[in-house]
């Protein structure tokens, strides 16, 4: 389980959830559960690409309503 913080939203529109990962630029996914695997898409494609994979930062995870 990775430890990034998300920041999750509700989305009407879409009828799911949208998280995104602040720590990974571009990482966000929707999905009917808090637990999409954005996180994994988007390391898969850094490790690909051979990017640099970032430290998780300290921050707490946020919600909005």
């Amino acid at each position: 389980m990775h430890k990034y913080p998300m920041q999750l939203y509700w989305s009407e529109d879409d009828e799911a959830f949208i998280v995104e990962v602040p720590d990974l630029l571009g990482c966000a996914a929707d999905g009917p559960t808090p637990e999409e695997a954005a996180i994994d898409r988007w390391l898969w494609a850094a490790r690909e690409e051979g990017w640099k994979i970032p430290e998780c930062s300290p921050r707490p995870l946020q919600t909005a309503s």
